[in-house]
């Protein structure tokens, strides 16, 4: 029997949503605030993600669960920045996010203290702010399945997925300066059609991003 939550595979994807990241504040007071949370979250329009260090605390031991390495480099500065407990609501409404989140927020306390949050929405029918399509090569119904979820495993995992959330900042105005070819060269896919470009340069996101250039292969959402 799996136990995954539906929420990580809705189609399409949620009108609005929110992130909320939580950090640890006094396991003492862990027992209550978990259990007010399995009261507060349903997998639906709600998913809950544990961080390495929400885990420890609570002395179990998840193979595979791991801190995000920080990352640097020539221009790039990526920081670690993990959280112990991540709240992903779904939903229509806005002020509804606004009345679930204050309703965690105070159910977790003390033992978790919410450091940030981001809203989130969908654009058109699943583009990204360049205009471009988002994730055009996702899999759907049961290959989505046997992507997201673990297959196989200890006790407890199987139907289980690991979530690597990263926050990226775009240069949007500098990205709308540039002419036609350039922005589909930098996607590797053409805005008028959504069709991969053969001869796209290997800095292009697609070449970046294919599933098959991972071990095991791996989708970016």
């Amino acid at each position: 029997m799996s136990y995954y939550q539906p929420g990580i595979l809705a189609t399409p994807v949620p009108p609005q949503a929110r992130h909320l990241f939580f950090a640890l504040e006094s396991v003492a007071a862990l027992p209550q605030a978990i259990d007010n949370l399995m009261h507060l979250v349903d997998g639906k329009s709600a998913v809950v993600g544990f961080g390495e260090s929400l885990a420890q605390a609570l002395n179990v031991q998840i193979d595979g669960l791991r801190s995000f390495p920080a990352m640097s480099g020539v221009g790039v500065d990526n920081p670690s920045t993990q959280h112990a407990l991540w709240v992903w609501l779904h939903g229509v409404d806005r002020g509804e996010l606004l009345n679930r989140s204050n309703a965690l927020e105070a159910a977790l306390a003390p033992a978790l203290r919410l450091v940030e949050r981001q809203e989130a929405f969908r654009h058109k029918d699943g583009h990204d702010l360049t205009g471009y399509e988002d994730g055009t090569e996702n899999p759907h119904d049961e290959a989505a399945i046997a992507a997201a979820l673990l297959g196989e495993g200890a006790e407890g995992l199987v139907g289980g997925s690991f979530a690597a959330i990263q926050q990226w900042q775009h240069d949007l105005k500098g990205f709308h300066q540039l002419s036609a070819e350039d922005k589909d060269n930098i996607m590797g896919r053409r805005l008028s059609d959504n069709e991969e470009i053969d001869d796209a340069p290997v800095s292009a996101h697609v070449k970046r991003t294919a599933q098959e250039s991972f071990a095991p292969e791996a989708f970016m959402v």
